[in-house]
């Protein structure tokens, strides 16, 4: 992904500023599924421009804070999910469909009427937009098909395993084209994996690897046990984790911060490189370089340095802004010492 030993990076998004969203809306439910415009301050005729401007935004505090790998912070969504889901032909949101969500409880979801495929490219401006600020390469994330086949009503395909192949099938597209825009380095986000260990393990990795083929490049899939503010009592332990493996990703990214995640477990993905999450999202207490270091040299115990990468828990989104700063600083300081220590050991 980059020369630097143990880079860092964000797991994908960054706080966006007050005057772009209300937060109080944002911080006021779950996730959204389906569109959710009443987030957004600005008018619709203002809201690109006010986008384009979150995204230097972000850029700059990345690239003020020392990341190594930086993202677009994730400014014009909504959620992780739905600004890529719901822009789909085959989506119909008026109604939206119901299902549970990851906690059981009825989650307002897209409804698939009809066959999936791109009207057209989503998110390659956003690549194009902030490969043109920034020199230092860039990750792109977009949601993987497994997670949203759970986070869809089918009423089309009638056939989970096709309705996932065909969310596959949109995704490979899109990242081919996210890549010849100028991403360095494609994410999949899938908790979903998490949540259904058992279906995961029919479904998920065929998914994860029809929608990378034939991409070349640094490639991740991140999975994990919710946002922080959201989820809380998480387990120390990942119910899909080995199986990843076998993916068709080059590196796995895992929360391990806040759920106090034993670093033995990393021993279970030999080849794949791996963004530690270091940062915990669940508490506006600031770490300490020495604590990131810590965590850093727990996960070394199992893992090469040429295989760890650097990061929060999961997105940053829901933290405020300040604090989001400080924690990243904290990560690059981290990393830097534990990075001074093997020098000076080598």
């Amino acid at each position: 992904m980059t020369e630097t030993l143990i880079p860092t990076t964000l797991v994908g998004s960054y706080p966006q500023p007050g005057w772009l969203v209300d937060r109080d809306k944002l911080l006021g439910d779950a996730p959204p599924r389906v569109r959710m415009r009443e987030v957004w301050r600005p008018a619709a005729d203002l809201l690109e421009e006010a986008q384009d401007d979150a995204t230097l935004a972000a850029l700059h505090d990345q690239e003020r804070a020392g990341i190594d790998i930086v993202t677009d912070g994730e400014a014009r969504r909504e959620s992780y999910f739905n600004r890529f889901a719901n822009a789909l032909a085959g989506i119909s949101l008026d109604p939206p469909g119901r299902v549970p969500g990851r906690t059981g409880l009825p989650t307002l979801v897209p409804r698939v009427t009809g066959p999936l495929r791109r009207r057209e490219a989503v998110q390659v401006r956003d690549v194009a937009f902030l490969r043109a600020h920034t020199t230092k390469p860039i990750k792109i994330t977009i949601p993987g098909p497994f997670t949203m086949a759970k986070m869809a009503l089918d009423e089309h395909y009638g056939d989970f395993e096709a309705l996932v192949m065909a969310y596959a099938d949109v995704v490979n597209a899109e990242v081919l084209e996210l890549k010849a825009a100028g991403a360095d380095v494609i994410q999949l986000d899938e908790p979903h994996m998490q949540a259904h260990p058992e279906q995961a393990g029919r479904y998920a990795l065929a998914g994860i690897d029809r929608a990378l083929d034939g991409i070349a490049g640094a490639t991740i899939v991140h999975l994990c046990f919710g946002y922080a503010y959201v989820v809380s009592d998480k387990p120390n332990g990942y119910s899909f984790l080995p199986e990843l493996e076998r993916c068709a990703a080059g590196a796995v990214s895992i929360e391990a911060a806040e759920p106090g995640l034993d670093p033995a477990i990393l021993s279970q993905l030999p080849t794949k490189q791996v963004l530690f999450g270091v940062i915990d999202l669940s508490t506006h207490e600031v770490e300490t370089a020495g604590q990131v270091a810590a965590r850093l040299r727990g996960a070394l115990r199992h893992i090469a340095p040429e295989r760890l990468i650097a990061a929060p828990d999961c997105g940053m989104k829901y933290l405020p802004r300040d604090v989001a700063f400080a924690k990243l600083q904290a990560l690059v300081a981290g990393a830097a010492l534990v990075r001074a220590e093997i020098a000076a050991a080598s």
